[in-house]
Formats: C-alpha cells, sequence, structure tokens
C-alpha cells in the first residue's frame, strides 16, 4: 500500500490486455452508453425529490402552529369591542381565543405582549439547527455513510423529533425539539439534492436539477391542505411528521447509492454494476470492454483502485475551490436575507392563513420555470448575475416609495417581483454550487452554501421588523452585491462534474491553456 498526496492508495494494479479498452468518468459512461436521463434517472429523481416536501412539512408548519389565532369579546371588559387597541390593552378575561387555547404554541402558552418574542427566538434556533446540521450531514454523505445513508438518518431523525415536538409539555421542550428537528432538516434537501442528481448526465443535470424545487414549494402547498384540516397544532405536527415515516418505510429501501460515491470510495464493483443497470434500464447495453474511473486515473496508463474523500479543509487547500466557497458562502447568504425577508415583508393577501401560504408557494413556481428554460440557453453565472440583479433593482424601487395611497400597492408589486427573483435566483444556487465542486468535496461545499442561507433566514426577521422602507433597502442591497459577487464565479455549462480535487485542478488547467491559447 502506498501514500500518495495524502490519499491512501492501493497498489497499482496493471491493466489486463483483454476485457477493459477503454476508461469513462462517470460522465463519459453517462454520455455514451447508459444515457443521460432515461426511465432509470427520471424514475430516481422523482421518488428521491420527495424528500424536498418533506423538508418543507418540517421547516413551514411553523407558520400555522406558531400563529397568533383570532380572538373574541366575551364581555365589557376596557377597550374590548372598540376595535382600536390590540389584545395587550384588553383587561385580561375580557376575551378569548375563537378557535380555543389548543390552535396554536401561541395561544396555549400565552406567547403575546411581553412574551412575543419567543415565537421568534424559535424560528431563530430552528434555523440554527438547520445550519449545524447542513455541515454535519454534509461532511457525513461525503464520507462514510454516503447520499443514501445519510439521506435515510435524517429522516429518520425527522420523523421522531417531529412526532415528539407534538406532545411538548412546555414552551423550553417545544424549543428545544424544534432546534432538533431543524438539525436533522438541515440535511434533508442537499442530501436528497446530490443523490437525485449525480447519476444524471451534464447536458441535462442543470435542468433536473433546477426542478427539485417544484417539490419544496409542492410541499408547502400540501402543508396549507393539511393544517386546514388539522387545525390543532399538536396534531398538525404529527400529521406532517408521519409522512416522513412512509418515505422511510416506502421509499429509500429502493432508492440506489450515488455511482459517483461508490467510485470515490474505491467501490468500482459496486459503481459499475450500478451503472450497468441504469443502461439496462434505459434501453442501452454497457459494453464489457468499458471500465469506470475516477477523472483524473482516466489520464494514467495504470489503473488505481482508490478510496478517497474530502473535507472542507481540502476546500480551503485549493486556490480555485477556496474562492469559490467563499463567493458561493456569500451569494447563498445575501440570497436567503432577501428570499425570507421578502416572505416575511410582503402584503398579505386579505384572505385566511391557508390561502395565503398555498397562494405564495404556488407563485413561486414561474419563477422555477423561467430560470429552468433559460438555464441552458444564458448559462448559470448571466442567470445568477440576472436574477439577484432582478431582484434587487425592484428592492431599490419600493425602498423608494412610501407606503401610502397608490404607492402602497406598487410597492407591494415591487416586492412580489423582488421575490420572483430571489426564487429563481435560490432554485438556481443549488445546481449552481454543486457543480462548482468535485465529488469528494461537494457535499460538504453544498452543506457550507446551505448554512450560510440558514444564517441568513436567521438575520431575515430581524431586518424585517426594522420597518418602514429599510428592509427593502437592505434587500436591495443584497441582492445587488450578491449579483456583483457572481462576477467572479467560473460558468459550469456542459462542463463535466469533476471526482477528484486533482481531477478538477487538471481540469481547469487544461481549459485555461486553451482560454489562453
Amino acid at each position: 500500500m502506498t501514500e500518495t498526496s495524502g490519499e491512501i492508495r492501493w497498489p497499482l494494479l496493471a491493466a489486463p490486455e483483454k476485457g477493459i479498452s477503454e476508461r469513462l468518468t462517470v460522465d463519459e459512461m453517462l454520455e455514451k452508453h447508459c444515457g443521460e436521463f432515461g426511465r432509470w434517472q427520471l424514475k430516481h429523481f422523482v421518488v428521491t425529490s420527495l424528500a424536498w416536501a418533506l423538508e418543507a412539512f418540517h421547516t413551514m408548519v411553523m407558520i400555522f402552529a406558531d400563529r397568533e389565532p383570532e380572538w373574541v369579546c366575551v364581555g365589557s371588559g376596557s377597550g374590548c369591542g372598540e376595535g382600536k387597541v390590540g389584545i395587550c390593552g384588553i383587561e385580561p378575561g375580557s376575551w378569548r381565543w375563537s378557535g380555543g387555547a389548543g390552535i396554536s404554541t401561541v395561544s396555549e402558552w400565552g406567547l403575546i405582549c411581553g412574551d412575543k418574542y419567543k415565537v421568534g427566538l424559535v424560528q431563530a434556533l430552528f434555523f440554527g439547527g438547520c445550519m449545524i446540521g447542513a455541515g454535519v450531514f454534509g461532511h457525513l454523505s461525503d464520507s462514510k455513510l454516503g447520499r443514501k445513508g445519510s439521506l435515510t438518518v435524517v429522516c429518520i431523525l425527522n420523523a421522531i423529533f417531529g412526532i415528539a415536538t407534538a406532545f411538548s409539555p412546555n414552551y423550553y421542550i417545544y424549543t428545544l425539539l424544534r432546534f432538533l428537528t431543524g438539525f436533522s432538516t438541515g440535511g434533508v434537501g442537499l442530501c436528497a439534492f446530490v443523490l437525485a442528481t449525480e447519476p444524471i448526465g451534464p447536458t441535462k443535470r442543470g435542468i433536473a436539477g433546477m426542478s427539485t424545487f417544484y417539490f419544496f414549494s409542492s410541499g408547502i402547498a400540501a402543508l396549507s391542505a393539511i393544517a386546514y384540516f388539522f387545525k390543532s397544532w399538536r396534531h398538525l405536527y404529527i400529521a406532517s411528521s408521519l409522512p416522513s415515516f412512509f418515505f422511510i418505510l416506502l421509499v429509500l429501501p429502493f432508492l440506489s447509492e450515488s455511482p459517483r460515491w461508490f467510485l470515490v470510495r474505491g467501490r468500482v464493483t459496486e459503481a459499475t454494476s450500478l451503472m450497468a443497470a441504469i443502461a439496462k434500464a434505459n434501453g442501452n447495453h454497457l459494453p464489457d470492454g468499458v471500465f469506470l474511473a475516477l477523472d483524473e486515473d482516466t489520464k494514467r496508463d495504470e489503473i488505481q483502485q482508490s478510496t478517497q474523500s474530502g473535507s472542507l479543509l481540502d476546500v480551503m487547500r485549493s486556490p480555485i475551490t477556496r474562492i469559490r466557497l467563499i463567493l458561493a458562502v456569500a451569494i447563498n447568504f445575501m440570497c436567503a436575507v432577501v428570499y425570507y425577508g421578502l416572505s416575511l415583508n410582503v402584503v398579505n393577501l386579505d384572505t385566511n392563513i391557508y390561502m395565503n401560504v398555498a397562494v405564495n408557494a404556488v407563485a413561486e413556481m414561474p419563477a422555477f420555470l423561467i430560470t429552468a428554460v433559460l438555464l441552458d440557453v444564458c448559462g448559470r453565472k448571466p442567470l445568477a448575475i440576472g436574477t439577484l440583479w432582478f431582484s434587487g433593482v425592484f428592492c431599490l424601487a419600493g425602498s423608494s416609495m412610501k407606503g401610502v395611497g397608490i404607492w402602497k400597492v406598487i410597492r407591494m408589486g415591487c416586492g412580489v417581483l423582488g421575490i420572483f427573483g430571489m426564487a429563481g435566483t435560490y432554485n438556481l444556487l443549488y445546481i449552481y454550487t454543486a457543480e462548482l465542486f468535485p465529488t469528494v468535496v461537494r457535499n460538504a461545499a453544498l452543506g457550507s452554501a446551505t448554512q450560510a442561507s440558514q444564517m441568513g433566514a436567521i438575520l431575515a426577521p430581524f431586518v424585517v421588523v426594522m420597518g418602514g422602507g429599510l428592509p427593502f433597502a437592505v434587500f436591495a442591497g443584497c441582492g445587488i452585491v450578491g449579483g456583483a459577487l457572481a462576477f467572479y464565479l467560473p460558468e459550469t455549462l456542459n462542463k463535466p462534474l469533476y471526482d477528484t480535487m486533482g481531477g478538477m485542478e487538471d481540469g481547469e488547467r487544461v481549459c485555461n491553456l486553451n482560454c489562453n491559447a
């Protein structure tokens, strides 16, 4: 056994004279023999992406569970019935919750007036848990657990913590369980995204990756229907957590691990067998003389069976990936501030809460469609810059308008267009960030970007409470600066999805030589 560049490698194996005539990367094998997006990839993509709906359930359930319900007067207490004072200005005992005390956490534990901050604290801690979980499970999915193993763990934890939340005896236990739910939820989206898109060919991967957010928005819309029938917050947590159990029992056992993860972990036989199964399911055939290899090994005369793994330290050591990670983290952070901030800051549609949430979820879908259509036409980089600046410009316009008369309506329109543009950016960033890093560190890098997003989500409510035109000004600054930073990212359209750090560095070096020639 030898050691090369800090990586453990098994002794070199001379290629046999017969049986192996061509060594291909995963992308090359998909393009030449398996099919880039056939029946196998379509089924795998759809069932894996269902996990995004589960993430929507566990994240957005707070909208209904932690809401302040309507209240009615029950006596002639001071100020009750005048319609000019809030609930905090009315004598206790002169009003009651119209749906009963158990309809939400606010009504059950009296999280109003001086204790209203506790609702925001729960939300912040949930996203804080997401931030930690994204980093932890991003690393685990790149190393020992793998993509499927990590997705299985987070779904099990989500189901357990979600059900347990319904039986919280007090606010403090409820806060703890929401933090733990956030910890597991932080790994759902990134693990599902990578597992769903890695077996897809390079020319089809972009539009497929962009489609994952339809599942998230559909999950939000479905949650609105679930919440409509389960009015009690305790019943709602049970109803929104049960789908995780069904996913674990009915979906996960039939999912395949990523062939790329098999390959970088040195399990070449399993990777090759899976690629053969993909080819067969797509009506193709994998020739006997084709051998699957890492991108950097396809350039060598000898075949090496390698077990490779990476971490954020490896990302930071490389000048190429270091600057990419810094830019991706900054852009994801700013995008989250704008996206979640505008979601909280938008003017209500003057309908019930169930309709509001469903309409907001559906309103984001056109942005997903437009960015998916333009993704392979304009490229990742121009589209990222354009959507960020589109949102920033309309937020800037909204910051200069007063919230009175017709200007109030125009400002609302600016907010809707702002979130429309940022929803497209949010969708794009997942596929763009995934393509910026090789397989050995992809989930670790995505985890860091997701952590940055969660930090932005934590900050967004504090920006909103500033009121007036200041939130729009902050959102405008984030959008415009984020677009400027995207100028320094490389274009990844139709470029290979590298497996190793060395393979990526070699590929970028060749690309730079060709560009300078």
